[in-house]
């Protein structure tokens, strides 16, 4: 018994005085005081300080801050007022409330919203940020860590890998620049520090380490995140993630938490894909990537096996593009693509990636697995943001050019809203817009509750009444570099409600 006791105290003596040592304080609970030796004369050095990394890095890092008028019945809030029961006393409260929030007749509001960004060339007044932190906005404002303000001008947007390039007048400012560093460089474990305007706290600094690389988390097309434990919370979208040799190695741009704050998982896009988009647009104020014109889906452990593949490996073609750079037969539905222009690709994700960043018109040799024997074939790239609307096409239009009868978009075949199907799902008459017709269990829509025989009859607010229109307004709004689609929806008996499919 008296052993247990001795343990105890030495447990929770020793519990304290790591404590001390870790807050860096002399300072210890009253209630242990007594139990605690007398403090070390050296005491244990923490890590060097950042300070005067930080100090040269703040200037050039800048907070943008957005707005846009909308109106004032547009935004996933905006909802029907309730119906109270009639000449129950809450209904002026209700019309009040949705009035004040709304707008006055469907009058004009304005949003506002805050992010990050930094100066990458001060002699033309070049500034990096995320793309939806300027997405939509009508007034743009880069604001300087000395409290100084400039407008700025959109130079381009790529939704695909969400960054911007905004532009301000130099003459009015004298500005400072970082420069981009090498993210390849960057193994799991080394330091990063990242400064940004968190919750609209400009200049706030935190460090951290390299937590993962090479992250896909379904946020785009070329997902290959750095995923660090610095500190990244709302508002730092856009910031810049520095090296200890204060080069830009990733832009902030996703966080992973429950409660909205950080939890020590967020990702910065890669200086190695976020330099060539840049590059682009500041020259052409638009991307300019390379196109293979093939669907892809991945090699599972049963497709391989399927196919005589000794390794689940490569991007499986499942479809040809017509009038594609590959629709003259070098490459057939079937082959699996393990290697293009010498990258191994390992997994169907990296494909896209690659040949995004190939210059558009290069030839290139592509390596096959056909029938299961290797096959070098060449291909000369098309263009992809041209190869996007002949995809759009093949997939909503028939091919005499005709109307679009039924459509696959976002997870759902759609279709006209005919008699045959008014009596197939049981719709009722006064309900009109597009039908749903089949629904993919492992979908967006589906997680949203959406069901076959559930109508549309608004996307963003705007009316459809046609598979097209439902086909045409999303890329309109893919093009806008939206991420999400507000779906106005109809049950079968005419009850409306409001659903978010994400548009990936």
């Amino acid at each position: 018994m008296n052993r247990q006791r001795h343990t105890s105290s030495l447990r929770k003596t020793l519990s304290v005085a790591a404590v001390a040592l870790f807050a860096g304080s002399s300072v210890l609970p009253s209630h242990a005081q007594t139990e605690v030796a007398p403090a070390p004369s050296v005491t244990q050095a923490g890590p060097a300080s950042v300070a005067d990394l930080a100090e040269g890095l703040l200037d050039a890092v800048v907070n943008i801050s957005t707005s846009q008028n909308v109106k004032g019945t547009e935004g996933p809030d905006s909802v029907p007022a309730p119906q109270a029961p009639e000449g129950s006393p809450f209904q002026d409260f209700f019309d009040e409330f949705f009035k004040d929030r709304q707008g006055e007749g469907g009058g004009q509001r304005q949003v506002q919203s805050l992010g990050s960004g930094f100066i990458i060339d001060a002699a033309q007044g070049i500034v990096v940020t995320n793309n939806h932190v300027i997405a939509d906005a009508d007034e743009i404002e880069v604001n300087f860590a000395d409290g100084s303000k400039l407008k700025a001008e959109l130079v381009g947007t790529d939704s695909k890998t969400d960054i911007a390039v905004l532009k301000v007048d130099p003459s009015l400012k004298k500005l400072k620049q970082v420069n981009f560093g090498d993210s390849d460089k960057m193994r799991i474990g080394d330091w990063v520090m990242a400064i940004g305007n968190p919750f609209g706290l400009g200049g706030s600094v935190t460090v951290g380490i390299v937590s993962a690389r090479n992250r896909d988390i379904d946020a785009g097309p070329y997902d290959d995140f750095i995923q660090t434990d610095a500190a990244i919370n709302r508002g730092n979208s856009g910031g810049p993630l520095f090296n200890m040799y204060g080069e830009v190695v990733g832009i902030n741009t996703a966080i992973i938490s429950p409660s909205g704050g950080s939890i020590g998982i967020g990702f910065s896009i890669p200086s190695e894909l976020a330099v060539g988009v840049v590059d682009q647009l500041r020259e052409f104020g638009e991307t300019r990537r390379g196109w293979l014109g093939v669907r892809i889906q991945p090699v599972t452990e049963e497709i391989a096996e399927s196919l005589g593949l000794k390794l689940a490996q490569g991007a499986l073609v499942s479809g040809i593009i017509k009038g594609g750079p590959v629709d003259n037969g070098s490459i057939e539905v079937g082959d699996v693509i393990i290697k293009f222009d010498g990258k191994d690709i390992r997994q169907s994700r990296e494909l896209p990636l690659a040949v995004a960043e190939s210059p558009v018109g290069k030839e290139v040799d592509v390596l096959v697995i056909r029938k299961g024997e290797e096959k070098t074939v060449k291909v000369t790239l098309g263009r992809l943001e041209e190869g996007e609307k002949l995809a759009a096409s093949e997939d909503a239009a028939e091919e005499d050019g005709g109307p679009v009868a039924t459509a696959s978009v976002l997870g759902m075949t759609i279709g006209e809203l005919t008699d045959e199907a008014r009596s197939k799902f049981g719709i009722q008459q006064d309900v009109s817009g597009v039908v749903i017709t089949e629904v993919a269990p492992d979908s967006i829509a589906a997680e949203r509750g959406v069901i076959a025989g559930d109508v549309i009859t608004e996307i963003a607010q705007e009316s459809v009444s046609v598979p097209k229109d439902v086909v045409d307004r999303i890329s309109a709004l893919k093009e806008q570099g939206r991420k999400n689609a507000l779906l106005m929806l109809a049950s079968k008996t005419g009850e409306l409600r409001f659903v978010t499919i994400r548009m990936d």
